[in-house]
């Protein structure tokens, strides 16, 4: 696409990343520091969702940095793709928290916030389009696929998300990072599998949109990952 329309949507994206910094619909929007509206690539043909900022996303207000960010990009590297070169951000743009002893602490987003986001997260996807989207964590899931959603029985299939756009779900970087022994290893390799699906689904769509003339040979695919995490 042209250079035009990056700077369209970009304009874009930067009016309604405004209009989402001035809402205070929910209680969670007088306590966060910053509003966390997404970042990268308008022009992406993969976008990531996950649940909400934490403590760190809502202090630089940056989605998925610290250590789930930190591991999402090697994720996102092990099926050949930089974090700048797709999109990211979140079902709710407010850091939802809970008061405990030692101050504040995450927590899942209510429904009531996921509604009230909703039409900022439905605003990014028209404006970008993208080819897949990828929904990381049971709560992301959900907002696409309903409540009943239960992620370690039906992620790794495909669905139709918005707009008819193929949606996986998988599970989200903070989950992997709390799991110990075997159970990471488990867990890495679903996970691996999924992004490998990921990848897949995205050269169909382009080479779809790039195929040759009749009688013209296709460029021949690079190879395939072998592993994630050293898998």
């Amino acid at each position: 696409m042209s250079l035009e329309e990056r700077a369209r949507r970009t304009r874009e994206l930067q009016r309604a990343a405004a209009t989402a910094d001035a809402c205070r619909k929910c209680p969670i929007g007088y306590e966060r520091r910053h509003n966390v509206y997404g970042e990268g690539d308008p022009m992406a043909a993969l976008m990531v969702i996950g649940e909400g900022p934490g403590e760190t996303e809502d202090e630089l207000g940056r989605p998925f940095v610290g250590r789930a960010g930190q591991l999402l990009e090697r994720m996102l590297a092990a099926i050949g793709l930089l974090r700048e070169e797709v999109y990211i951000c979140n079902t709710v743009k407010c850091r939802p928290t809970l008061s405990g002893p030692n101050g504040l602490r995450n927590r899942a987003p209510e429904l009531d916030e996921m509604a009230n986001c909703r039409p900022f997260l439905d605003e990014q996807i028209a404006i970008i389009a993208p080819k897949v989207m990828l929904a990381l964590g049971a709560p992301a899931a959900k907002s696409f696929l309903g409540r009943d959603f239960q992620i370690t029985k039906m992620r790794g299939r495909w669905y139709p998300g918005p707009d008819g756009i193929p949606l996986m779900a998988s599970f989200h970087p903070a989950y992997i990072l709390r799991q110990t022994g075997g159970e990471i290893e488990a867990v890495k390799r679903l996970v691996w599998h999924d992004l490998k699906a990921v990848r897949t689904k995205i050269d169909e769509l382009i080479a779809l949109e790039s195929a040759p003339p009749p009688g013209e040979a296709p460029e021949p695919s690079e190879p395939e990952q072998v592993g994630l995490f050293g898998l």
